[in-house]
């Protein structure tokens, strides 16, 4: 699925068509149909130590089916759970491969996730299989005997007790394996959410999922593929967006993806390396990019190849969008989705021109509007719901064993994403906060993204992060919580600086009352802000 690279935009959107098959199958798709070029490159994989390997698709083709023989001999049924508990590695992307060839459930955790968080997740799923690493195992080790339906860990490091290496295991079995012909709605995939909003809710995607990502994954970058094109994220591959936004997405188009797992994000590293392999297609959430941002002069110390830049998780702003064209010489596209239902808004410079502090408009294929609590659409200029109407193959089939939770998702055909945005003339749709997130203050709705653009314009502030605090009042007043640059103090002058900062650019009733500098913010593993514990320091 690839859309035209002639057209304008409203034309790409009129004229689009979803071609979905009764049977599909992502491990077919992103890897058997490629594997009869024996060199043509899927993955490059640098080491923390600097050593490079690379893997065509024909190897992982190899590798897969291994795999997919070792769950069946472990007696691994159509849609039962496996989980994947690595770092973005070789065995992560291949194992993952052999779930869906297998008709299983793959089930990807994060590897900085505690004990609690990983254990809530493999009991909720009732995942049979584990394939993790010697660090996660010794964690897994202390709640094994709570996990009953869990039947083999495989460590794909050196043996550890109660676990089965790995390598050795895979050795043994067959490079032939007979996929499973699985329905294009058969469950393939079980990502849970990272808890902003309560408990994390084990989001079920179909096999179609990745067909549903598609338009929103190529707008993003510009109309992938192009010949050459590369990719890579720091996103972990654990999350829909380094999964479903690149490795799977990459894959469906038989391009190379770059794989590293930086122990820490590193902006300095990030930039060299993006240099050092010719990444063409960088997906860099906007934590990672404010980071990046604060490194001087890049653009002189290193020569990229960049042709397409994506974000997304959090609004930009304007002075992100400008940072990005100084350095990369390409327009940072803004893109829009959550785990439930993901990459149906996006930025397409080559398409129509950024509007700083909008996401895009919808991607071909997505009906995403504004509209009320009762599902009612909204006019330009009101903040509302951002919902998507169903169907749609990149929405999700449900909570895992949470019905209510489903049910509660939809008023009538539309989606309630959860977040507050509002649609402008053209088509373009600005986020404006998650429901809760929404500040009210003497009647006015404010939302905490422009505000926090605003204030890292400003040349002391490295990240900020914008809450609403009780008022007796107004009902709430604006709060800001400021990381400084080095060399910066949080003196009361800065703070009247920072205010009149945005009161000039913003509005008056907008500005923060409240300023309070910290040594960092609290965020999830994806770097979205957790606004409610700010709300709660007060």
């Amino acid at each position: 699925m690839v859309l035209p690279r002639q057209g304008s935009y409203e034309t790409l959107y009129r004229q689009f068509r979803w071609d979905v098959p009764e049977y599909y199958n992502i491990g077919i798709d992103i890897c058997d149909k490629w594997a009869a070029d024996p060199g043509r490159l899927a993955l490059i994989y640098e080491s923390r130590g600097g050593q490079v390997s690379r893997y065509t698709f024909a190897q992982i083709q190899r590798l897969s089916n291994q795999v997919a023989n070792l769950l069946t001999e472990q007696g691994v049924q159509r849609g039962e759970r496996v989980a994947i508990l690595l770092p973005q590695a070789p065995e992560t992307a291949f194992a993952h491969v052999a779930t869906y060839k297998a008709g299983a459930i793959a089930v990807p955790l994060f590897t900085l996730f505690g004990i609690d968080a990983l254990q809530y997740r493999l009991a909720d799923s009732a995942v049979k299989i584990l394939i993790t690493d010697a660090a996660s195992a010794a964690k897994i080790a202390s709640v094994r005997d709570q996990l009953p339906e869990l039947r083999k860990v495989y460590c794909i490091d050196e043996p550890i007790e109660r676990c089965e290496a790995f390598h050795p295991a895979l050795a043994r079995c067959s490079e032939q394996f007979e996929s499973v012909m699985t329905r294009a709605d058969d469950p393939a995939l079980i990502i849970y959410t990272s808890g902003t909003t309560g408990k994390p809710k084990g989001a079920l995607h179909a096999q179609r999922s990745l067909l549903g990502h598609l338009p929103g994954v190529e707008m993003s970058h510009d109309l992938l593929p192009h010949p050459g094109d590369l990719m890579w994220t720091p996103a972990d591959w654990a999350w829909i967006g380094g999964l479903m936004d690149v490795l799977m997405p990459a894959w469906h188009h038989g391009l190379p993806v770059l794989a590293h797992r930086f122990e820490k994000f590193d902006p300095e590293a990030a930039f060299a390396m993006m240099a050092r392999h010719d990444v063409r297609n960088a997906f860099i959430p906007p934590t990672a990019l404010k980071m990046m941002r604060a490194v001087a002069h890049p653009e002189q110390r290193w020569n990229f190849a960049l042709r397409s830049l994506a974000s997304g998780g959090e609004s930009l702003g304007a002075e992100l969008l400008e940072w990005g064209r100084e350095t990369f010489s390409v327009t940072i596209n803004e893109f829009y989705g959550q785990t439930e239902c993901n990459m149906v808004l996006s930025s397409c410079a080559h398409l129509f021109p950024a509007m700083p502090g909008a996401i895009g408009k919808a991607a071909p294929g997505h009906d995403v509007r504004i509209v009320d609590d009762a599902g009612l659409a909204m006019q330009d200029g009101q903040i509302g719901n951002i919902a998507v109407r169903r169907p749609d193959p990149v929405m999700f089939l449900g909570y895992w064993n949470n019905e209510q939770a489903t049910r509660d998702k939809y008023v009538g055909d539309w989606l309630l994403t959860g977040d507050t945005g509002m649609s402008h003339p053209g088509g373009y749709i600005r986020f404006v906060g998650r429901n809760d997130d929404v500040i009210t203050s003497a009647g006015y709705r404010i939302g905490p993204g422009p505000i926090e653009d605003c204030l890292l314009a400003h040349p002391a502030v490295q990240l900020a992060a914008v809450v609403g605090v009780p008022d007796a009042q107004r009902t709430e007043i604006v709060k800001a919580f400021i990381v400084l640059k080095p060399g910066f103090s949080g003196t009361a002058s800065l703070v009247r600086e920072l205010q009149e900062h945005v009161k000039v650019r913003l509005a008056a009733h907008e500005y923060p009352r409240e300023v309070t500098f910290v040594d960092s913010l609290p965020m999830t593993t994806t770097g979205k802000i957790i606004r409610r514990e700010l709300r709660a320091l007060r």
